[in-house]
């Protein structure tokens, strides 16, 4: 897969906070920065640690709404079709550039209402198994998935973990046949009581079970290993060298909503992210590899990833009808 490596990311980001500076006043009123999802949730966290600093820094007061529905399309609806003053972003994640092409029909036209404008960073999903199986690597898991009855595997309904492991056993002629959960409290009881022998979700999920040996890690999806799993290998590692699945959180903008705001709006979460408190809770709470790309390099890279993602739904029949 083509994309932009982290270290374009990074460099491309360095120059940023310069241009806060450069900025008047922002507009009076109030910003919504929109979570299109109930709280708790990693888009609900993360848009919850930049807020305070966000309000800080452009000096007006910025509130975290939560507008959940639709696979997270009613939120991005309400923001694309809001007023490109300034007043409303999207924070998202898989959802974003899966959506176009797991639902038959949308409420905002994703090519042209929403502009990426920074990508936050990836993290990988992870193929854990229930400790009590035999399977300790991915190699364990694809022999036995290769036999006539397969393997089943809980995955969250329409997420990059569900689209991610079809992928990867059509690229391995192998039975891995995914059960669909739509919560995860669920698909993880399912995978520790051990009614179900694999389960593939994000890191952020997972970490605290592996942590405490209530599943066992077997691959993750990342180009790179996360430093948080450097134990783990990668799928790419296992035998497959051009799979990469990574999920990643981005941040949104009203399409035509002037330079000017985004650019500011762009500059002061990036001084934010970068600050060492923000690094630690982002990298070792949230399991993310903080990259930040801006808006060039991230629709750059969002538009590879609905043309790569929308083949694999579209070959394996997995769009909503």
């Amino acid at each position: 897969m083509i994309g932009p490596t982290r270290r374009s990311f990074l460099l491309g980001a360095l120059a940023a906070p310069s241009v806060a500076r450069a900025q008047g006043n922002w507009p009076a009123g109030i910003i919504s920065l929109v979570a299109p999802a109930p709280a708790g949730g990693s888009l609900d966290i993360i848009a919850r640690l930049v807020q305070p600093g966000l309000q800080e820094r452009l000096g007006t007061t910025v509130i975290v709404e939560n507008r959940s529905g639709g696979a997270t399309s009613i939120g991005a609806a309400y923001v694309g079709k809001s007023a490109r003053d300034g007043t409303k972003w999207l924070i998202n994640a898989d959802p974003q550039f899966l959506n176009p092409s797991l639902l038959a029909t949308l409420p905002y036209d994703w090519e042209n209402d929403l502009d990426p404008i920074l990508l936050l960073g990836t993290s990988p999903n992870v193929l854990a198994a229930n400790p009590d199986t035999p399977y300790r690597t991915l190699d364990d898991v694809l022999e036995a998935a290769r036999q006539p009855a397969g393997v089943n595997l809980a995955v969250l309904i329409d997420t990059l973990g569900h689209v991610s492991m079809v992928l990867l056993g059509k690229l391995a002629k192998a039975k891995l046949l995914p059960i669909t959960y739509r919560g995860a409290p669920q698909a993880l009881n399912d995978a520790i009581g051990g009614h179900v022998p694999l389960v593939a979700g994000s890191a952020s999920l997972l970490a605290p079970y592996l942590a405490g040996g209530k599943l066992r890690a077997i691959a993750q999806t990342g180009t790179e290993r996360l430093a948080a799993l450097k134990d783990v290998r990668t799928v790419r590692e296992s035998g497959f060298p051009d799979f990469s699945a990574p999920s990643f959180w981005g941040f949104y903008a009203p399409s035509k909503t002037p330079a000017p705001m985004v650019d500011r709006f762009v500059a002061e979460l990036t001084a934010i992210v970068k600050e060492p408190d923000m690094q630690r809770k982002l990298t070792t709470t949230m399991l993310l590899d903080v990259t930040l790309a801006g808006p060039r390099e991230f629709r750059a890279f969002f538009f590879e990833q609905v043309a790569k993602w929308r083949s694999v739904i579209r070959e394996n029949n997995l769009q909503h009808t």
